[in-house]
């Protein structure tokens, strides 16, 4: 068969992106069937004159998202849509913590939306090898229920990676392998009895994990944050005796809790005898400063409950995430939970068991670790370029999301970038108090763009605002 695009070498957009967008949605409207061999990548460089890494590029784009296979010395065949390894139409994965009111947007041609991910550098073969093995294995278990805590596999390797990348140390006893953050802080309300009980948290904050804390029964006491994160005085003065905490990357406004303030959190939590639920989310994707120990680490009197996720450093899909209980709890979880039965996959926990033990895991990590950090730093570039001191930038040390403060209306800004195809989104949704929060702030999140999406996306927000303010004078 013979492709030919309309490729321009104006657009910003690179050539081979162009090309894979093109045979992409060929693929999906039925312009190029299932089973069809696309043109060697010789014969389609010199039919469109294309250099060969153009053609690579986008031939090894379309076999990573499983819309094609790669065959070894014979040919890229064109695979049926429903065996792709993901939804036809959408590179980007997208989790909990988002605006409420992104369920209803508009399709963007540049979605800032946080909580997508990159899935271009996923590992999808060696996925699907894990998944394969564990099917194959003679563990009957892996077909029936599975043990309450999770894979006793899983949950070592777990002990193992925490230690090394965290800093936690711990056994499979005390790891608990959970469905996703917030089934894991609905076993906790559970485990302490929250109904009726007071809970601080951070204000504002992930509103995902506030819903569950409301819906078992529990009140919550909002702690204001200072510049370097949750304000201890207030959290002292709440007699709160359990509190939730995002320390190493505050969501959303991303400051990372200095050491000497999680030292003084522990003082604090030993000498009230009070619970501090420590959920480390996007501590792998950390852009300043050297890493500080989680709380868990620093822990000595037992008072931090430690809670991850493999949402954003794997995916969001394989709804895997964990807790890592003090000694004490473990005992109780047992006594008080034990019939529960386990809420995670196991076919799904055995084949990550697998791909932590043969190290993909974090080879995986280590890799993303840099293709975020030069997608942050193309974000922080174009910001600076497109807006120079007309913009601030909030939260800019770890994580996938950024925030842009400016001196307009937030929910102006929103809909002026969408008229021209960008969507960026409003924080209010994190504050308990909607009303409260600052009116100037935008949320970016740039995981699920490539960097000349960002770059694009930047240029085209400086056009949406910068041109307007200049018009409303």
């Amino acid at each position: 068969m013979e492709l030919t695009p309309l490729l321009n070498k104006q657009l910003k957009t690179p050539l081979y992106m162009q090309l894979y967008q093109y045979i992409k949605k060929e693929i999906e409207t039925g312009g190029i069937s299932p089973g069809t061999l696309l043109p060697p990548i010789r014969h389609l460089c010199e039919h469109l004159q294309l250099s060969k890494n153009t053609v690579e590029s986008a031939y090894q784009q379309l076999t990573a998202e499983g819309y094609t296979e790669s065959m070894p010395r014979i040919c890229i065949k064109v695979l049926p849509l429903e065996k792709t390894l993901m939804p036809p139409s959408q590179l980007k994965v997208h989790t909990n913590r988002e605006p409420k009111e992104t369920e209803q947007s508009s399709a963007a041609t540049y979605d800032f939306k946080y909580g997508d991910i990159d899935l271009s550098h996923f590992p999808f073969k060696t996925w699907r090898r894990c998944l394969q093995n564990a099917l194959d294995s003679e563990d009957h278990d892996l077909f029936l229920y599975g043990d309450h805590k999770g894979d006793f596999g899983l949950r070592s390797e777990l002990a193992k990676y925490l230690f090394q990348a965290r800093g936690v140390r711990c056994v499979p006893e005390q790891i608990v392998i959970c469905s996703g953050t917030q089934n894991a802080v609905g076993l906790l309300c559970q485990l302490l009895s929250m109904n009726g009980r007071l809970v601080a948290a951070e204000n504002p904050g992930y509103d995902g994990v506030r819903s569950v804390f409301l819906n078992h029964g529990c009140a919550i006491q909002p702690i204001g944050l200072e510049t370097d994160g949750i304000n201890l005085s207030q959290l002292a003065a709440s007699r709160a005796k359990l509190v939730y905490i995002t320390p190493s990357h505050q969501f959303p406004y991303g400051m990372v809790l200095p050491i000497q303030k999680r030292l003084k959190l522990l003082e604090w939590a030993s000498r009230e005898n009070v619970y501090i639920i420590e959920d480390d989310y996007d501590s792998e994707f950390r852009y300043q400063g050297r890493p500080i120990p989680s709380l868990k680490a620093l822990d000595k009197k037992e008072n931090v409950i430690y809670l991850g996720t493999f949402s954003k450093s794997f995916l969001p899909a394989a709804r895997l995430s964990y807790i890592v209980l003090p000694s004490k709890l473990a005992d109780e979880f047992q006594e008080k939970l034990g019939r529960y039965s386990q809420s995670a996959s196991p076919i799904i926990q055995k084949a990550m068991f697998l791909f932590m033990k043969e190290g993909f895991f974090e080879r995986h990590i280590r890799k993303m670790k840099k293709v975020y950090q030069e997608k942050h730093k193309t974000l922080i570039s174009a910001i600076k370029t497109h807006f120079g001191n007309d913009m601030e930038i909030i939260g800019e040390k770890a994580g996938l999301h950024i925030l842009m403060k400016t001196g307009r209306r937030a929910r102006d800004l929103i809909h002026k970038a969408e008229k021209l195809g960008v969507k960026v989104y409003q924080v209010s949704d994190f504050w308990l108090e909607p009303h409260e929060s600052s009116s100037s702030i935008v949320m970016a999140g740039f995981g699920g763009l490539s960097a000349a999406e960002i770059e694009e996306g930047i240029s085209i927000l400086r056009k949406a605002w910068l041109s307007s303010s200049k018009q409303e004078r």
